[in-house]
């Protein structure tokens, strides 16, 4: 009784994790609905979370008896799917053709090869181990699918494309899951979540790493503190947004004892003007002091 009530309780949690889970890259996708564009975002992920729904799925009815298993996968393949939609509605034609590619190899081709050795090639004793292994491997897939965005990362030191809501519900995901496997004694679903737990945690390690960058430019120069007296090193910060561009002089910028910063004239938008003064930055001219 009591094993059952744990077996509930996990599944249960799983499923409104999960849920949650599927939910979390709606903020990306609000994106990309007021921007008009994928920009770089990779359709990878949700591609490859749709083949793991539909496997889930199938395993679920080849193993019987895992109707927590069957229902948040079966609201997953709705809500990948969308994603997928959305994505090609606002990617740059080679985007789109590269998920259409992607979709079609993985997620009718490969499910249809699984599908006809389950039921053609496995004996009934050994369709759900084998299918199993399938998920497995997978579902480690799923996890790793993210390492594209880790990379984007660590290059541009930007947490622009880490969805951190989604990497903080896979962790508490992971958990939930793994505690279902070990209850109902399924490894094939516990031993994937251990590596969805190892992802996930990395992913956030480095949104707290890279969320607060340096916001402003750092321009050292020196100033006479007096006849005969020593160099003053000083520091100007310049807001964010702003673009130095430095004067082409006789005399270098840095190391100079003097510095004058001018504002430049922009040329507006004769269309939209507002739109102008929101999308350039200010623009300020260092130039030697003579």
């Amino acid at each position: 009784m009591a094993g059952g009530l744990a077996i509930t309780l996990a599944g249960v949690a799983g499923n409104i994790i999960s849920f949650m889970v599927f939910l979390a890259p709606l903020a990306t996708f609000r994106q990309v609905f007021a921007k008009k564009t994928t920009g770089g975002f990779s359709s990878v992920p949700y591609v490859v979370a749709l083949f793991s729904c539909v496997l889930w799925i199938f395993y679920a009815l080849i193993k019987t008896n895992s109707r927590l298993l069957l229902t948040i996968n079966a609201f997953g393949c709705g809500i990948e799917f969308i994603y997928i939609a959305a994505y090609l509605l606002y990617a740059p034609r080679r985007a789109r053709l590269r998920t259409l590619a992607y979709f079609f190899l993985l997620d009718v081709a490969a499910f249809g090869l699984v599908v006809a050795l389950t039921l053609k090639a496995v004996r009934p004793a050994q369709r759900v181990k084998f299918l199993g292994s399938v998920c497995l491997a997978f579902s480690m897939a799923v996890f790793v699918a993210p390492l594209s965005v880790i990379f984007k990362v660590i290059k541009t030191k930007s947490v622009e494309f880490l969805p951190v809501g989604l990497s903080g519900c896979l962790v508490l995901s992971a958990v939930a899951w793994f505690c279902y496997g070990l209850f109902t004694h399924d490894p094939f679903v516990m031993y994937p979540n251990v590596g969805g737990l190892f992802f996930s945690c990395a992913q956030m390690g480095l949104y707290f790493w890279y969320r607060n960058p340096s916001n402003a430019a750092v321009l050292p120069t020196t100033t006479d503190a007096g006849d005969g007296g020593a160099a003053v090193h000083q520091v100007i910060e310049l807001p964010v947004h702003t673009v130095a561009i430095l004067s082409v002089g006789p005399v270098p910028v840095v190391g100079v004892h003097k510095i004058e910063v001018r504002a430049i004239e922009q040329h507006t938008n004769a269309v939209n003007p507002k739109a102008a003064e929101i999308d350039k930055p200010e623009v300020i001219e260092i130039v030697a002091a003579l």
